[in-house]
């Protein structure tokens, strides 16, 4: 699995990267992460890593150095680089594995899509067909679908978990039994009585 991922970084890399393109690549683990640096290193492409490993002290120049444009690659770890950086140099995005939880690869993919990206966005996920990793993604599929159902629209356009929704759930217990309510708005609301027994 793991060597058929590395091949075909090794024919997408230089050719992303002769494009001129900025790339970022994720995963969940930082061996990955080495055996894509020594790939790199063998093909002689710069880059650089932020991982768990990475240094405080060194993190913000890392970060500086690739929105510099002085490397084309950062190998990030999905922890480490995951949240709160702003890498608006990037364009291309590739996820070397899928992560259980959708949230944490969007985050991820987000550091390219903040404030300050003038160019489009390319995000790859590298997924073994046949593997656990299939099941990654439908797991994570029919995670944003259980979202999309509490927290969407309906195809009136309408919320399905609107503001009245939040102050119901957040209510003191036995507030609902008390207010203006009527049991079928109660029961649109929670599914039976109304009531948070």
């Amino acid at each position: 699995m793991v060597s058929a991922k590395l091949e075909l970084l090794a024919d997408m890399l230089p050719a992303l990267v002769e494009e001129g393109r900025r790339v970022l690549v994720f995963s969940q683990f930082a061996e990955l992460l080495d055996l894509v640096a020594e790939q790199l290193l063998t093909l002689d492409l710069p880059f650089l890593r932020l991982t768990g490993k990475t240094p405080p002290k060194e993190r913000g120049s890392v970060v500086q150095r690739f929105q510099a444009q002085e490397v084309p690659v950062l190998l990030l770890s999905l922890k480490a680089g995951g949240i709160g950086l702003n890498l608006t140099a990037a364009d291309t995005v590739i996820h070397m594995d899928p992560w259980w939880n959708p949230a944490v690869e969007e985050q991820a993919t987000a550091r390219a899509h903040r404030i300050g990206q003038d160019q489009p966005v390319f995000v790859y996920k590298l997924v073994v067909q046949g593997s656990i990793e299939e099941r990654m993604l439908e797991l994570q599929a029919r995670k944003l679908a259980l979202i999309n159902t509490v927290l969407g629209h309906d195809s009136a356009g309408a919320l399905k978990f609107d503001e009245a929704d939040l102050n119901a759930l957040l209510a003191p217990l036995g507030f609902l039994e008390v207010t203006s309510q009527t049991q079928e708005e109660a029961a649109r609301r929670w599914g039976r009585t109304g009531r948070r027994d």
